[in-house]
């Protein structure tokens, strides 16, 4: 597993690096195929964050957290992602049980008047059932990805109901 410890508005000692990689280093006993941890360490006024980023099998899995010292934020965000790794594992091991499982499908699409943020991200081909969990990891309400059986942009999506919806373009 590779390291990155990025540090914004501090200086990185050698005590915090150690720290640091220690307290990641651990998820490579757990998770054997992460490739690569970026810890990002900032202070703000009185606010220490700690974020840090896992890359496993394409997927992202992420965390932060937000104290008055680096150290329990390094402390916390290691509980964060000792929780979602957890949930990631079991995931995987429910994947492969239920893998006949469909979706359900249907169209809706609201976009807002003004954009406000603008964001890029990586996307690789996969399926729909392995989109709605990296979509449940990331604690998000939507999810962009492509589709491994048709090969187009597809946007899965969390209902109101608790279900998921699935938005295919047609050519």
């Amino acid at each position: 597993m590779n390291i990155i410890i990025n540090c914004r508005h501090m200086d990185l000692t050698q005590n915090l690096r150690n720290y640091a990689e220690e307290k990641i280093g651990k998820f490579s006993k757990y998770l054997a195929n992460i490739t690569e941890a970026t810890v990002t360490l900032s202070v703000e006024k009185y606010r220490h964050k700690a974020e840090v980023h896992l890359k496993v099998n394409g997927s992202l899995i992420k965390a932060e957290s937000i104290t008055g010292e680096m150290y329990s934020s390094i402390d916390e965000v290691v509980e964060k992602l000792a929780r979602q790794v957890r949930k990631y594992k079991e995931k995987i091991v429910s994947h492969r049980k239920n893998k006949n499982k469909s979706s359900t499908v249907a169209e809706s699409a609201e976009s807002p008047p003004v954009i406000i943020k603008n964001k890029s991200f990586d996307i690789k081909p996969m399926s729909v059932e392995e989109a709605a969990m990296q979509m449940d990891l990331l604690d998000k309400n939507f999810f962009i990805f492509i589709n491994a059986s048709s090969g187009n942009i597809n946007v899965l999506y969390k209902r109101n109901d608790g279900n998921f919806g699935l938005i295919e373009p047609v050519k």
